[in-house]
């Protein structure tokens, strides 16, 4: 309880100030002239300026409040290494019990993870323990006491950026004579060029260097598959070269061999992820004769800027070969030779559209075509009337890959083109608008005209026509992939006849699946990690409950059932706490995905160490020191006191208190000021009545 006395003037304080002054003069005035009860008069102005005032006795009730301390426990993944979790944990729990002791200290634990408060990589200790502070009412922060192995990654560097109110001691999991080795990835590209090498610099480093061991294994996978091994100086800069087989992102991994006696080997690993692009992809165009459809797949093909396009008519049949010299002819022979012998490699997509076979290619260049195809290359056949009769591709070496096999009918009637069972699940078809004619209504795009009949051997059928005829079958021969889509009415659709349709979403799907488009898989795994959990998609053909095993950067394995979706995707979403690499493989394919970052700061340096937080410590008056020798002692200190010593940290004791209660009381009231007035008037008047 605490008094003090204070004023609350009835009227403003000038007024009473001025008022005060004028009553001052008067009375100086009647007492020069040695007027009777002058001093009876300066009694009464007296009182009755201190009524006016209203002097008041205050008195406040107060309640000590509790200091507050915070314990900070790092939790990231770098605690993992040795018994620094358990030395933590320990340590966490004899210093809690400690502090209970207290009864003027309440204790607020907060836990602070590998990911930055952005999403970021690394142990943002100090962040959390500014945002605990922040929360505690002013003036009641004892001081902070940070469980860690010294990873952090957010520490001030100088103590202008501290501005913590308190003292902030560190207790060090670990020990201070830790052995590690470490690789580091020096330089890497972001991106590639498929078929093209790219090169990976790198460097494996010990702490502390010894004279022993000199150099190092190290292998390289590239997703999850080895490409090679070196030995590397310890130390010195080397460099690895691979080359780059499929578009897409493609995770190269490091591994050096573990150092003798080295705490953790997971900093021996470094991951590159590197996205492969392809190059102007080539392609050939051979058009047998000019018809209606021919621009169709050239106006396609022209507007992708990813496609280097070489399109060939054959109007000159090497029957009207004659004696015309070549400088009066318009027209040049077809370059046979220089495209399908010598160069045939270069180009990635080669279509036949409504060829005719007319002597102009011979079989021992249809057998090229059917090696380019085996050996990784793709071929497209868009047929017409030409492949049901005897000048039929079908009737040369390609038959030997084709996936249909003209009957010898066309059939010409109007019909709408419908997606099949396969097709709605693959991701050349599966995606396409009014893919089916459902519950009996018909598909919105408009009709074609012809097709050409044909038994489907080989392959999927993903679009049908009348009389359940094949129109669009892709297949899968060797390395290579072919389709054949037995109609050239597509054209139909380009020039919007009866609404047109989706020819432009058919044909570059088409083309790029043949061309190997990472996106376009039939049969695919992938996975992503992003924002604390991993989302796994599996594309199939098949109907089948699809399972997968999850292998977490740690070596845990996990069992997850995918859930079967719309165009043959089944997919599934599950949290992940552990940042790093995670292995998915459904017993057919494997995929790797990341959470977090690659290489995350977190585990780059594992050995635990004193010197990020050092200044923070010294900065705030607290101590620093292993755990490993020994907790030290708690005690609370005044103001202006030392808050660290020999075996001891202090906490603060800041002594607050809360105002719960306010008593006024007036000094002078009515009823005695009253009284009073009237007494010394009275004494006056009978002073000045003598």
């Amino acid at each position: 309880m605490s008094s003090v006395v204070t004023w609350s003037p009835l009227i403003p304080w000038p007024i009473l100030a001025a008022a005060a002054i004028v009553g001052l003069v008067l009375v100086f005035v009647a007492a020069r002239a040695n007027a009777r009860g002058v001093w009876w008069r300066a009694s009464v102005l007296a009182l009755l300026v201190l009524m006016l005032a209203e002097p008041r006795l205050v008195r406040e009730a107060r309640e000590a409040q509790n200091d507050i301390a915070v314990l900070a426990l790092d939790t990231s993944p770098s605690q993992n290494t040795g018994a620094r979790r358990a030395q933590s944990s320990t340590a966490l729990d004899e210093l809690t019990k400690a502090l209970e002791e207290f009864d003027d200290l309440d204790v607020r634990v907060t836990q602070v993870g590998g990911l930055g408060p952005d999403g970021g990589e690394g142990t943002h200790m100090f962040g959390a323990l500014e945002k605990a502070v922040a929360e505690i009412p002013s003036g009641r922060f004892a001081g902070a006491v940070l469980i860690t192995d010294g990873q952090i990654h957010d520490a001030p560097l100088a103590s202008d950026d501290i501005s913590i109110p308190g003292p902030v001691h560190v207790l060090l999991s670990g020990s201070a004579h830790e052995k590690d080795r470490r690789l580091v990835v020096e330089n890497a590209p972001g991106y590639g060029i498929v078929g093209k090498e790219i090169t990976i610099a790198y460097r494996v480093e010990d702490h502390p260097t010894e004279d022993g061991e000199t150099t190092a294994e190290v292998v390289f996978r590239r997703d999850g598959e080895d490409v090679g091994r070196q030995s590397a100086p310890v130390g010195a800069r080397r460099e690895f070269t691979l080359t780059l087989d499929h578009a897409g992102p493609t995770i190269v991994e490091l591994n050096a061999a573990p150092l003798a006696g080295e705490m953790s080997a997971l900093n021996n690993r470094a991951l590159v992820a590197i996205n492969g692009v392809r190059d102007r992809l080539r392609v050939l165009l051979v058009s047998g004769q000019p018809h209606p459809g021919e621009r169709t797949w050239r106006n396609l093909l022209k507007s992708d800027p990813a496609v280097d396009l070489v399109h060939f008519t054959i109007l000159r049949p090497p029957e009207k070969d004659d004696f015309t010299p070549i400088r009066e002819l318009a027209l040049i022979a077809f370059p046979v030779q220089e495209l399908f012998e010598k160069r045939i490699g270069e180009f990635d997509l080669i279509v036949f559209d409504r060829y005719i076979v007319r002597n102009v290619l011979p079989p021992d260049y249809f057998e090229n075509i059917v090696s380019y195809v085996r050996d990784g290359g793709a071929v497209l056949l868009v047929v017409g009337p030409e492949f049901a009769g005897v000048r039929s591709l079908s009737g040369t070496p390609l038959a030997d890959i084709l996936p249909v096999t003209p009957t010898g009918r066309i059939i010409e009637t109007g019909f709408r083109p419908e997606t099949t069972d396969v097709g709605r699940r693959h991701p050349v078809s599966a995606a396409l608008p009014a893919a089916s004619a459902e519950d009996g209504v018909a598909p919105a795009w408009g009709s074609w005209f012809r097709q050409i009949e044909g038994a489907a051997g080989a392959g999927h059928v993903l679009m049908g026509g009348p009389e359940g005829s094949p129109l669009l079958v892709l297949n899968r021969v060797g390395s290579g992939r072919v389709a054949q889509m037995m109609s050239d009415h597509i054209w139909l659709w380009a020039r919007g006849f009866e609404g047109g349709g989706p020819h432009t979403e058919v044909t570059r799907r088409l083309a790029h699946w043949l061309m190997k488009e990472p996106d376009l898989e039939e049969e695919m795994l992938r996975a992503e990690g992003r924002d604390g959990k991993l989302t796994i998609q599996r594309r199939s053909l098949g109907t089948n409950t699809v399972s997968v095993t999850i292998t977490s950067p740690s070596g845990d394995d996990q069992t997850v059932s995918l859930k079967p979706g719309r165009d043959g995707v089944a997919a599934a979403t599950i949290a992940t706490s552990e940042p790093g690499l995670y292995s998915i493989t459904d017993g057919t394919h494997t995929v790797l995905a990341a959470q977090g970052a690659l290489n995350a700061p977190e585990l780059a340096d594992l050995r635990a160490t004193p010197d990020r937080l050092k200044p923070l410590s010294e900065a705030t008056g607290g101590m620093t020191r292993w755990i490993a020798d020994g907790l030290p002692g708690v005690r609370r200190t005044q103001a202006g006191r030392n808050t660290a010593g020999r075996g001891w940290i202090g906490l603060a004791r800041n002594q607050v208190e809360v105002v719960s209660g306010i008593a006024r009381t007036p000094l002078l009231p009515w009823w005695l000021v009253l009284p009073l007035t009237l007494g010394i008037l009275a004494g006056a008047w009978w002073r000045e009545g003598r």
